[in-house]
């Protein structure tokens, strides 16, 4: 014989909904600064000198061909020298725009044929700094049956 489940009438339900909102009313502006006090300072961990040198060093040591403007890793050296404190402002004024990748095909085994997006060693350098302050941060929280992307 089948019993018949309690459930929780249109009436019931409205009047939970609005006691729940309005017990939350208020709270979420202190998450919000929080997070904007931990936003200012992630960003300024990114455009701090060491880690964009760091970030620098690892494009360089990786090499790779130059994106969509043509600039080398060789290159790129020179340009951060003289463009460092404009990229820093772009970045932090949330001004800055990534270059569009630069399409190639590489050929497989199998004949057929992988394409690649080649950013800009500029657009990489960012990417790195970014990546550096933010994988310590997720590694923590991710499973360890997660695949991932970076070392470690």
């Amino acid at each position: 014989m089948r019993q018949s489940q309690k459930t929780e009438n249109k009436a019931d339900y409205l009047r939970r909904v609005a006691l729940e909102g309005r017990e939350k009313t208020g709270a979420r502006s202190i998450v919000f600064g929080e997070q904007r006090i931990q936003n200012g300072l992630l960003c300024e961990k990114i455009l701090d000198r060491n880690n964009l040198n760091v970030a620098y060093q690892h494009v360089k040591r990786n090499k790779g061909a130059g994106g969509i403007d043509g600039m080398s890793v060789e290159e790129l050296g020179p340009y951060l020298k003289e463009n460092n404190t404009k990229l820093v402002e772009e970045l932090r004024s949330e001004s800055y725009q990534p270059q569009p990748v630069k399409r190639v095909e590489i050929p497989k085994p199998d004949g057929s044929k992988r394409k690649l997006g080649i950013p800009t060693v500029v657009d990489r350098v960012v990417q790195q700094a970014v990546a550096q302050q933010l994988i310590p941060i997720f590694e923590q929280v991710f499973s360890d049956n997660s695949y991932k992307l970076w070392p470690g």
